[in-house]
């Protein structure tokens, strides 16, 4: 799977956990090693980071001899380095959105096209509910690859009869993920043989199917195992709540409109619904990025229904120096670049504040990136923010690293923080106010989002035991 939250180690699972750092030693040198001696002297490059990792992920599987492998498209289907599996037991196409735009086209029919390309023939596929045109994509591409395709009947289905099905990921959108995650695995039961599985009927390409583009596939009775497998399950990541005293973090990686929606609903579930504190004021925080050629605008948009109270923005870098956990190095992306977009998404959220609010005269004035990015080390880089005629009005904060931004939002109440540094710690008004009702708030409510790369960098320093 990728990406990885916290170390590398997370990609390449056994049984549920990342490989040793012993066996990802060992077997990333012995591929390494054998690639640098067959490599084509005249075309002498080793493969990029996340091909090198797909050959080292398949060499693992075949070295521990594993029984059954799962395997994440990195981006899209069709081009992915991943989809060199000729013969793959089953293959599945979860809900579809709008992502990676600049590589997989910008529509959701050519993103669909994309998917399809995982497709084989004679190996079935399933999908989920989409919208009826990508839909009608990805059945194209499964009769041009003469591959059985089919679509999940909801998971209520499932329940008919028998108890209600618990998940072990909140929110509504993982009910159709588990739907699927249930045929996947009852096909792959089948091809080992286990019993009790009604066989799907065949679907002959070019077939007619009543007024249905995709036919429905079977729903079963889920076994003992299903039932409590979808119940245990964990991603860190997603929808994962951590409560450290008054201080309680939400994260989601989210970062396509629709599963920013998903994300609002399930914190405004997880979050909002509940009652205020009787013994003082709640604080409701926005921790956020956005990377790559994501509109982060629209995404902005979205979050405005939770009513933050203050939205912090910082680049995905844990430290500003160097970085203290070489597994979360980004080399395409340099400080600057990352505060500049940060700095785009402050001024961003502001205008999205004015035009809800309607123009308010004491909002700040537009922001002016020139000289913000150049701090002079004297007065220190902790805190980026626009001039205000009135600080108290001016919710948009930004930090040059998650360390800082985290230890500003908990004010020393978290256990796993340390306390904002007191010099120069807080250099604008609208932080040393909003530093005194953090502090003094019976519960402050954090939602990180916007960038997987974000959860992961704010995981490492909320819960160092991922770390070891």
């Amino acid at each position: 799977s990728s990406p990885h939250l916290v170390q590398v180690r997370e990609r390449i699972r056994i049984n549920g956990q990342p490989i040793s750092k012993e066996l990802f030693s060992k077997y990333f040198w012995l591929v390494y090693n054998r690639l640098e001696e067959t490599k084509d002297p005249a075309h002498a490059c080793m493969p990029a980071y996340f091909r090198f990792l797909t050959i080292m992920a398949f060499h693992v599987f075949l070295q521990e001899k594993v029984d059954l492998a799962v395997v994440e498209v990195g981006i899209g289907g069709a081009y992915d380095c991943t989809n060199i599996i000729r013969a793959p037991v089953v293959c599945g196409v979860s809900s579809l959105g709008i992502d990676h735009t600049s590589i997989l086209g910008d529509t959701m029919e050519k993103i669909a096209w994309q998917k399809g390309g995982i497709f084989k023939p004679g190996v079935p596929a399933f999908t989920v509910a989409q919208p009826d045109r990508p839909l009608q994509v990805l059945r194209d591409r499964a009769q041009e690859r003469e591959c059985p395709l089919y679509l999940c009947p909801e998971l209520d289905a499932f329940e008919e009869g028998s108890q209600v099905l618990e998940l072990g990921l909140a929110g509504a959108h993982q009910r159709s993920n588990a739907a699927l995650a249930l045929q996947l695995a009852r096909t792959w039961l089948q091809r080992r043989g286990c019993r009790g599985f009604e066989e799907l009927k065949e679907v002959l390409p070019g077939a007619e199917l009543a007024g249905r583009p995709v036919p429905l596939a079977p729903t079963f009775q889920p076994s003992t195992a299903m039932i409590q497998g979808l119940r245990d399950t964990e991603w860190l990541g997603r929808t994962q709540v951590l409560s450290h005293g008054p201080v309680t973090w939400y994260l989601d990686g989210a970062h396509t409109t629709s599963s920013i929606q998903a994300c609002v609903r399930w914190f405004r579930q997880a979050a909002l619904s509940r009652d205020k504190p009787h013994d003082g004021s709640e604080v409701r925080v926005l921790l956020f990025n956005a990377t790559g050629d994501r509109d982060t605008a629209a995404l902005l948009k979205l979050l405005l229904p939770c009513h933050f109270d203050y939205a912090v923005f910082c680049p995905n870098f844990t430290q500003v120096s160097a970085p203290g956990n070489a597994d979360q190095q980004n080399f395409n992306v340099t400080l600057e670049n990352a505060l500049t977009r940060c700095l785009e998404n402050q001024r961003t959220w502001t205008r999205l504040l004015e035009e809800k609010a309607g123009q308010d005269p004491w909002l700040p004035a537009p922001l002016r990136v020139g000289g913000l990015l150049q701090p002079a080390p004297s007065r220190g880089t902790l805190l980026l923010v626009p001039p205000s005629p009135r600080p108290l009005n001016s919710p948009a904060l930004v930090f040059p690293c998650l360390a800082q931004a985290l230890r500003w939002v908990a004010q020393g109440r978290d256990p796993f923080l340390a306390a904002p540094t007191a010099v120069g710690a807080h250099p604008h008004p609208a932080a040393s106010s909003g530093a005194v009702l953090l502090r003094e708030a019976a519960a402050v409510r954090v939602l990180v989002t916007g960038s997987l790369h974000l959860v992961g960098g704010a995981l490492r320093l909320l819960d160092p035991s991922l770390s070891q």
